[in-house]
C-alpha cells in the first residue's frame, strides 16, 4: 500500500510540473550526452596515441646540391656517400634504433607526387631537387632527442625531424576540444541541478497541506521526502536513457553510417562499440544519483520534516 502511494504521488508530481520535469529531463540529456562524448574523446585519443606513436618515424633528412645554395646547414656541400656510409653505421651502432630505411630523390619525389600531385608546385619539381633521408623507427618513440642531438649540425645533414611532434599537436587540439566539451557539460550539468532544485522547490510547495497532513498522522521524514526523491531520479533516468540513445546513435552515424568516418578515414583507428557500452551504466547511475541527491539535500531546506 506504502510502495503505491509513493508511486501514485511520483505520478502526479510529475504530472504537475510538466514544463519544469521536461526541463529537467533536456538538460540532463544533453549535459549526459556531453559527459558521455567526453569519455569518448578521451578514449579516442589515447587509442589514436597507442595506434600512430607506433608507426612514428623520425627522419634525418640529407643535404642535395639545391640545400647547398640555400641553406646554412649544408653550407658545405651535398651530402657525399662517405657521409651517408658513416651515418647509417653510426644510426645501427644506436641501441634505441629498431629500424632504418632509406629513402632515396626518386623514391622521395614519387611519395610526393602521390601525396600532392593536384599542387602547382609539383609540376615545377625535379627528382634532384628531392632530399635523401633516413627513415628510422625507434624502440620508444620518446627518445627523438637522442637522435637529433647526435645528427643536427653534422656534415651532410639538412634537418632531423620527428613525426611525433606533428602527432602532438593534433592531440593538443583534440585534448583541448575534449576540455571544451567538458566546459560546456559542466554549465549544462549546472543548469540541470538548479531546475531540478526549482522543480522540487515548486513541488513541495504545492503539496505542502498533503505533506502537513502526513507530519500530523505521524509519517517518518523518509516517507514523505521519498516521493519528491524519486521524482527527480525517475526525470533524470529519462535524461539519463535520452543520453544514452544520443551516444548510440552519434556513434553509428558518425562513424559506422552515415558520416561513415571509418570508411573515409582508414588511418584513424577509432574507437568501437565496447568504448561506448562500458560508459552508458556509468551515465544511467549519474542520471539516478545525481538528481535524487540534489532532491535530498533542496528538501531539507525547503520541506521541513
Amino acid at each position: 500500500m506504502r510502495a503505491q502511494f509513493v508511486l501514485s504521488e511520483i505520478g502526479v508530481g510529475l504530472r504537475r510540473n510538466l514544463t519544469m520535469t521536461f526541463a529537467v529531463i533536456v538538460s540532463v540529456a544533453l549535459s549526459l550526452a556531453l559527459f558521455g562524448g567526453s569519455l569518448l574523446m578521451s578514449d579516442q585519443v589515447s587509442t589514436m596515441k597507442g595506434y600512430w606513436y607506433d608507426k612514428v618515424n623520425v627522419s634525418i633528412f640529407l643535404c642535395n646540391k639545391s640545400d647547398a645554395q640555400s641553406d646554412v646547414n649544408c653550407a658545405k656541400g651535398a651530402v657525399t656517400e662517405d657521409q651517408k656510409k658513416q651515418i647509417l653505421a653510426d644510426l645501427h651502432k644506436m641501441s634505441i634504433v629498431e629500424k632504418v630505411a632509406y629513402e632515396s630523390q626518386d623514391q622521395a619525389y614519387k611519395h610526393y607526387k602521390e601525396q600532392f600531385g593536384n599542387s602547382p608546385l609539383a609540376s615545377s619539381l625535379t627528382p634532384d631537387q628531392m632530399q635523401e633521408s633516413y627513415r628510422i623507427k625507434l624502440k620508444d618513440p620518446q627518445k627523438y632527442q637522442v637522435i637529433a642531438t647526435a645528427f643536427n649540425g653534422r656534415d651532410g645533414v639538412q634537418s632531423v625531424q620527428d613525426q611525433k611532434g606533428i602527432l602532438d599537436n593534433l592531440f593538443q587540439l583534440l585534448n583541448l576540444m575534449n576540455r571544451a566539451a567538458l566546459g560546456v557539460m559542466a554549465l549544462m550539468l549546472l543548469v540541470a541541478l538548479l531546475l531540478i532544485v526549482n522543480t522540487v522547490r515548486v513541488s513541495a510547495f504545492s503539496r505542502r497541506r498533503e505533506t502537513g497532513i502526513m507530519r500530523l498522522v505521524g509519517a517518518s521524514g523518509f516517507y514523505i521526502q521519498a516521493p519528491f526523491i524519486m521524482e527527480a531520479a525517475v526525470a533524470g533516468l529519462i535524461g539519463g536513457g535520452l543520453a544514452c540513445v544520443f551516444l548510440v546513435v552519434g556513434r553509428y552515424f558518425t562513424i559506422d553510417h552515415g558520416m561513415a568516418l571509418s570508411a573515409k578515414l582508414t588511418l584513424i583507428n577509432f574507437v568501437g562499440w565496447d568504448a561506448v557500452l562500458t560508459k552508458l551504466p556509468l551515465i544511467l547511475a549519474t542520471s539516478v544519483l545525481m538528481p535524487a541527491l540534489a532532491a535530498f539535500f533542496a528538501l531539507r531546506k525547503y520541506l521541513k520534516v
